[in-house]
């Protein structure tokens, strides 16, 4: 008799726990509230984002290597390179979200590869990707519109024919060092071009070089850098999400 008591006990302690594993309540997270950011429409931004550049009087936000105001031309709202140098945010980010808005110039008749439509948008002034005209421009493949610059070549072409507008959805997480100053976590680089996923979490090799591989230096956050190359490159509608 207790045996048969023991073994219905057993059963009844089996079902409360099956029915407990199976109770929804378990698996759900109450635990922190997702903040509330009204997506931006008809091209405004996210409302938690900072503008680094919408209106021409934004160029404010903008020094050049020397600390000084940023000399590129402003124009209906846009930002021309001008041969006057790269500019960078005066405000530093790490981890973060950029939109931005380019377009490569038209007539520029006997330029190709490297030579054509150039430009760049540099993480934490290191770390580029490329802005080129890569609509039937060829060149090597990791330096090509998307590429992040000598390291990886974009999954797909989706650029647009010179003069049309572009745009660049990019994910940023920036490297991480010990106190020591090695390397405790790589950066990575997500990014979609014109709304195509063209880079998928690369892990970056250290910062961009033109000559020689790449490798780390210990760092913290950092401007933003967009390079002057010597071809009229528009920007406009930038801008970026601290994560």
């Amino acid at each position: 008799m207790l045996k048969h008591l023991y073994l219905a006990s057993v059963v009844i302690l089996l079902l409360q726990m099956t029915v407990q594993a199976q109770d929804p309540k378990q698996t759900e997270d109450w635990s922190h509230k997702p903040v509330k950011v009204e997506p931006g429409r008809r091209r405004h931004p996210p409302s938690d984002a900072i503008v680094l550049f919408r209106t021409s009087k934004d160029i404010r936000n903008w020094k050049n290597r020397n600390d000084g105001p940023a000399q590129w031309k402003t124009f209906c709202n846009q930002m021309i390179v001008n041969g006057t140098g790269d500019i960078h945010s005066k405000e530093v980010f790490g981890d973060c979200q950029l939109h931005i808005e380019f377009k490569t110039p038209r007539g520029e008749a006997g330029k190709s590869g490297q030579g054509k439509g150039n430009s760049g948008i540099y993480f934490q002034q290191r770390y580029e990707v490329q802005v080129l005209d890569s609509y039937k421009n060829e060149t090597y493949f990791n330096g090509q519109a998307g590429a992040i610059y000598k390291q990886s070549a974009p999954l797909v072409n989706a650029s647009l024919k010179p003069g049309k507008w572009q745009r660049y959805d990019i994910i940023f997480r920036a490297p991480k060092f010990t106190p020591d100053g090695s390397l405790s976590h790589p950066a990575y680089l997500t990014v979609f071009h014109n709304g195509v996923l063209i880079q998928d979490h690369f892990e970056l090799k250290g910062s961009t070089t033109y000559a020689g591989y790449p490798r780390y230096e210990v760092h913290g956050d950092a401007p933003l850098k967009l390079q002057d190359h010597g071809n009229r490159v528009h920007y406009r509608n930038i801008w970026i999400r601290k994560l």
